[in-house]
């Protein structure tokens, strides 16, 4: 006798996780294919294709995980597709290069995408959402130009500071 568990039906292979390690194997050979591409300008150590190669290899990683895990049939059973999340985090990425594209800088960018991904996992504070938004972006942005001295995406908010 076993130990009581009922006898389970064996799992079927998740198609839709085989797809899924495709895509991330497919993306992972595109990053190295891309990475390849750039000139190296380090005269010594790394020069700037290594991070898409470290990437690359992450993702090649998590695509073979996936794949086992799809062949297996161990991957978790997904919920009923709900597709306003997804509309809201696209909403959010559109607002963030239009922003951009029209001059508006990081800050406000940012924050858009925030709120609308935010909104997309279930929040509906958008005013305290906004307000997060703005000083998680203005501090981000204030580390990345004065600490760091990298060049982000400015428009009128960030001339003010």
């Amino acid at each position: 006798m076993t130990s009581g568990d009922p006898a389970q039906p064996p799992r079927r292979v998740d198609r839709a996780g085989v797809v899924i390690a495709a895509l991330l194997a497919g993306l992972a050979a595109v990053l190295v294919f891309d990475a390849r591409g750039l000139s190296s300008t380090a005269m010594y150590g790394m020069g700037p294709e290594a991070m898409p190669v470290v990437v690359a290899s992450g993702l090649g990683l998590l695509a073979i995980g996936n794949l086992i895990d799809a062949l297996r049939g161990n991957l978790p059973a997904r919920e009923s597709a709900d597709p306003v999340p997804v509309f809201l985090i696209l909403v959010g990425l559109a607002l963030l290069i239009a922003i951009i594209g029209f001059g508006g800088g990081f800050i406000p960018a940012t924050s858009a995408l925030f709120v609308t991904t935010s909104a997309a996992f279930g929040r509906r504070a958008i005013l305290v959402d906004s307000i997060i938004a703005l000083v998680m972006s203005t501090l981000i942005y204030l580390a990345f130009d004065r600490l760091l001295t990298l060049s982000l995406p400015t428009g009128p908010l960030e001339r003010l500071l």
